[in-house]
């Protein structure tokens, strides 16, 4: 291992990839999705055109930044070169400290479906947490550690085959509604485009925020900045690509997940109290085969998002290292080009994490949620901050209408931090806010120290359209 470069290996399929990984459509349609069918019935699917709608005005913040500026340090950069070092530093903390803990969110989701997997099939009914997630690290880390373009490649494969399971499924539902063979007389229809009357625009934009959480992650391919062959280009390009895909897949698949529990009360009521709506529409339209497969499609999905997230948090890492913002053992480059020293930190960080609430005793599902509630209220703070980057970015071009839409990017999501934080959350959940705003602490703490203040060379790191 070595200090040195990054390589530009990467095409725009490759860095599309990448956000789509890291967003994990497979996962987040296996855990998302019944949270917008309580709160809006058989509307559930109008929440991801509404998050749809809200992720579109914060990505494009982001994409007129990566359009000018490229670098490994992703939003680090960008904010750096609009609001001054010191901003940068802390927007880039908090995208750090998401990326720290999300491969652990999606090494927890790989022992969820993983022992879902295995029971459903009777292999290894009590089958504890801790071996499947161990195995699901190592895997992620031995893909992490090749150069960007074989990770890349193993990212597309992982979600296209992800989603074209759940895409053959929900045909299969279509075509039965379509031709009158849902089992309960569930028919296609509309309506589900169509807001049950008395529905509050409140609980719309609370249902929304479940849909925009499904979109986490599309910021990824900034990260890419210095192995993307054309990055002011492909950049920008993925991250719209990337949600557009993730909005077709999202409304499309919860619209036939709604018709196919059916649009009466008994429909909506078994949609909103499924612990896994997939699998239950699976076994109901298809068969109990199908829904094993779909297990194992979501422990695919999870292993993609888990290198996707490695990859970005290294990256992060060589990028602080380099400019000397973080120790300088950071920047280290393998053979294959990765930054093998920020990989190897943010792996051994998270396996000890998985390790200590193992011990605990404390089951997947938590760790599942404790970490993504406090990655993603970061990640929110990181959207406001990288938007606020945008304003200033496009009013100093004499840009003002334009700057308006990351203005509404800014509302957005200081809407989403508002509703994850109030009212307040159950223990421990109340607590996570706390902890979000003590790494936060710590990042504005060395961005006012001399370290992080002090001028670094920036033509080459940081490129400029």
């Amino acid at each position: 291992m070595r200090a040195g470069a990054l390589r530009r290996q990467l095409g725009l399929l490759g860095t599309v990839s990448v956000s789509v990984g890291v967003m994990a459509p497979t996962l987040a349609m296996s855990a998302t999705g019944v949270e917008p069918a309580r709160l809006l019935g058989r509307a559930a699917p109008l929440a991801y055109v509404v998050a749809a709608i809200g992720v579109g005005l914060v990505a494009y913040g982001f994409t007129r930044l990566a359009g000018a500026f490229s670098s490994a340090g992703s939003v680090y950069a960008f904010a750096g070169r609009t609001l001054g070092p010191r901003a940068g530093f802390v927007t880039g903390w908090a995208l750090l400290g998401t990326y720290l803990v999300f491969p652990a969110v999606s090494i927890s989701a790989i022992a969820i479906f993983g022992q879902a997997f295995l029971k459903s099939t009777g292999i290894a009914p009590h089958a504890p947490w801790f071996p499947i997630a161990l195995a699901g690290w190592a895997v992620i880390g031995w893909i992490a550690s090749r150069e960007i373009r074989t990770a890349a490649r193993s990212l597309l494969a992982i979600e296209v085959a992800s989603m074209a399971l759940i895409l053959v499924l929900m045909a299969i539902i279509v075509v039965k509604l379509a031709t009158g063979g849902a089992p309960h007389g569930q028919a296609l229809s509309l309506d589900v485009f169509a807001l049950p009357s008395g529905t509050a625009l409140s609980t719309v934009a609370l249902a929304a925020t479940f849909g925009f959480l499904s979109f986490a992650g599309f910021e990824a391919a900034g990260s890419l900045g210095e192995e993307s062959d054309r990055p002011t280009s492909a950049i920008p390009r993925s991250l719209v690509a990337a949600i557009a895909v993730g909005a077709v897949f999202y409304v499309a698949c919860e619209a036939v997940q709604t018709l196919g529990f059916g649009l009466d009360r008994a429909g909506t009521k078994a949609f909103a109290g499924s612990q896994a709506p997939l699998s239950d529409l699976a076994g109901t339209y298809v068969g109990a085969g199908l829904a094993d497969v779909l297990s194992l499609a979501a422990v695919v999905s999870a292993v993609g998002a888990g290198l996707g997230c490695a990859s970005v948090a290294a990256r992060m890492l060589y990028a602080l290292g380099r400019d000397r913002r973080l120790p300088e053992t950071l920047a280290g480059v393998s053979g294959t080009g990765a930054p093998a020293a920020g990989l190897a930190f943010v792996l051994t960080l998270d396996l000890l994490g998985l390790i200590a609430f193992a011990a605990a005793g404390t089951p997947a599902q938590k760790v599942f949620f404790y970490l993504a509630t406090i990655g993603v209220l970061e990640l929110l703070v990181m959207y406001a901050i990288t938007n606020v980057a945008a304003v200033r970015f496009l009013l100093e071009r004499g840009r003002r209408r334009e700057a308006l839409l990351p203005i509404a990017g800014i509302a957005v999501a200081g809407y989403v931090f508002y509703r994850n934080v109030w009212p307040v959350p159950d223990p421990p959940f109340n607590l996570f806010p706390y902890v979000v705003a003590a790494w936060l602490a710590i990042g504005v703490a060395v961005a006012l120290s001399e370290r992080a203040a002090a001028p670094r060379p920036t033509p080459r790191r940081w490129r400029r359209a």
